[in-house]
């Protein structure tokens, strides 16, 4: 990191509070500038109300008989629609018994205005309609619908009107109540559809820091511990052997850079491992560690992600024996099938330390084991790690193979030569 940079982060660091809790923040604006459709609130059905001004006008004017039995109906059927506005935007409130209540209601004030006065009162259908289809959004909404619509044609009918009339206000009526719930049900799966792809942002960043984490430890877990070893070791070599010393230098330098890579590999989720390249550090690392490695191989090629996979258990695993077991010899076998391959590393060391005893099941050890658990799980393959047979800590890993991945990694190998 040059000078430059070393400024920047120092001027960043003591900002990275800020910084996180404005990330993380809620943009309350964006998100409702975002949401298509009516906004979730019981104001978009007031403007409604409108269609009652013929009824209002009416009582003004003195053309009602009984005008005080007409106000107080006009005046109770939009007190109960404006509550149910309300409460229709709620779901809890919507589902409850209240509110239908509220519904019965105001179709029992409905009838009996429309019976007694007609007229313009027959608008109190459509209003009724609006009001069910805000609420009832399930299977009794069809049949609510043609009764209120038949029920306004055949009172719009009692007064002897057109009959162009009659199938106005029954058309008006059901379509008022179908299209509301349409509209609402269609902008709450929306919503619904919102919040999921936010949800599904959210897993993604998860998984990727989760990714991030467990690529740096296992990256970095093992090479400190490489270059821990190599250094002792050339530290035990250069009284006697300088030569010797300084090749244990140059492999300290060689596997910094190659950690330098591999980082930046692991930042931008390139990075694939080799099993051949892992086997092949494994016994640099044990050696140096002056830990006698036994490497058997057997079985037919495997998949460039299988070999990913098997590359990191043995990187782990390794750097396990290096740090912790005390071990004199270390056994890495890799046993291969058409459709699946086991990988087992067992060393002769001390096993699992009495303050960290192996609970029952599937035996894992420390935070590096765990999420190559994570990952072979997800694999379709298992983990296990635990007491060796004959004493020491074995590790245990199993994966599927499909041998057509196999023949594409093959054939994409083939297809890259000819290119070359």
């Amino acid at each position: 990191m040059n000078d430059g940079e070393n400024e920047t982060v120092a001027r960043l660091l003591p900002k990275l509070p800020e910084l996180k809790k404005a990330a993380s923040a809620p943009k309350e604006r964006d998100r409702d500038a975002d949401l298509p459709g009516p906004p979730a609130s019981g104001y978009t059905l007031l403007p409604w109300l409108l269609m009652g001004l013929g009824a209002f006008s009416n009582l003004v004017q003195g053309r009602t008989p009984n005008p005080w039995i007409g106000g107080a109906g006009l005046l109770a059927f939009n007190s109960l629609y404006v509550t149910v506005s309300f409460r229709a935007f709620v779901k809890e409130k919507r589902e409850s018994r209240t509110t239908l209540g509220i519904l019965a209601a105001m179709a029992a004030i409905t009838y009996a205005l429309t019976i007694g006065y007609g007229g313009t009162w027959l608008f109190f259908f459509p209003l009724l309609a609006l009001a069910c289809g805000a609420v009832l959004r399930d299977r009794r909404l069809g049949l609510t619908i043609m009764v209120l619509a038949s029920s306004a044609g055949a009172i719009s009918g009692m007064e002897a009107g057109e009959v162009w009339d009659n199938v106005t206000i029954a058309y008006g009526t059901f379509l008022s109540g179908m299209v509301t719930a349409a509209v609402l049900s269609l902008s709450q799966t929306v919503r619904e559809l919102r919040d999921t792809r936010q949800e599904l942002a959210r897993t993604a960043v998860e998984k990727e820091r989760l990714r991030f984490s467990r690529d740096l430890h296992d990256l970095l877990g093992h090479t400190l511990s490489v270059i821990v070893v190599k250094s002792e070791a050339a530290r035990r070599l250069a009284p006697r052997d300088l030569d010797a010393a300084l090749g244990q230098v140059a492999d300290i330098e060689s596997v910094g850079r190659q950690a330098l890579t591999e980082i930046r590999e692991a930042v931008t989720g390139y990075r694939e491992g080799s099993l051949g390249t892992e086997l092949d550090r494994a016994r640099s690392a044990l050696r140096a560690a002056e830990v006698e490695p036994v490497v058997r191989l057997s079985g037919p090629p495997l998949p460039a992600q299988v070999e990913a996979l098997l590359g990191w258990v043995v990187r782990e695993a390794v750097t396990n024996v290096v740090r912790h077991s005390g071990a004199a010899r270390c056994e890495i076998a890799v046993d291969g099938t058409p459709g699946r391959v086991r990988l087992k590393i067992t060393d002769d060391g001390r096993g699992v330390p009495p303050e960290q005893p192996v609970s029952p099941g599937p035996r894992v050890g420390g935070t590096g084991l765990k999420g190559l658990t994570e990952r072979l799980a997800a694999a379709g393959g298992s983990l296990e790690a635990g007491p060796g047979p004959r004493g020491g800590f074995q590790v245990t890993a199993e994966l599927p193979v499909d041998p057509l991945d196999v023949e594409l990694d093959a054939e994409l190998e083939v297809r890259g030569a000819g290119r070359d």
